[in-house]
């Protein structure tokens, strides 16, 4: 069974501006909220996920970061991973060798947090089937989130 999972920012929550457009427009994305430091994060997580394969995760920001992190560690478990505004410039090294996840990564070109700069090579180097979409936004995706076609995205 697939499981869907939206990943939450440093300073936000699974009912952010985000999680609520998830939970009213795809409820049955898991929004679960995370405190502590990214190794605390990652081990709720993991423990949220134990036994479950077939994964998607969509993180943003820090939750982009954890995602990667998580996907690196649990390859074989992670189907597919969208990374908004990923904050691959904190914390992170990418793979010895590029993981075959399928993944959508979306940058703002006006991002000065995760900007596409620092942000888009790692991604590169982490993902061989990577689709790497830098869009005319800031940080928080105000503007293009909503635009995304998130129906097919999720295979709906």
């Amino acid at each position: 069974m697939k499981e869907t999972f939206f990943l939450h920012g440093l300073d936000s929550s699974g009912n952010g501006t985000k999680g609520q457009y998830f939970a009213i427009h795809f409820p049955q994305i898991k929004r679960p909220d995370f405190t502590g430091d990214l190794d605390e994060r990652l081990e709720v997580f993991e423990r949220l996920t134990e036994g479950q394969n077939n994964l998607t995760l969509i993180g943003s920001s820090f939750g982009g970061l954890m995602a990667a992190c998580f996907a690196i560690k649990h390859s074989t478990r992670v189907k597919q991973l969208v990374l908004l505004a990923p904050a691959l410039n904190y914390f992170y090294t990418p793979p010895a060798e590029k993981l075959a996840i399928a993944t959508l990564a979306v940058i703002g070109t006006h991002d000065v947090i995760t900007p596409p700069a620092l942000t888009a090579p790692l991604a590169e180097q982490s993902f061989s089937n990577l689709d790497l979409q830098l869009v005319d936004d800031d940080h928080l995706l105000h503007h293009t989130f909503q635009q995304l076609e998130w129906e097919k995205i999720l295979g709906k």
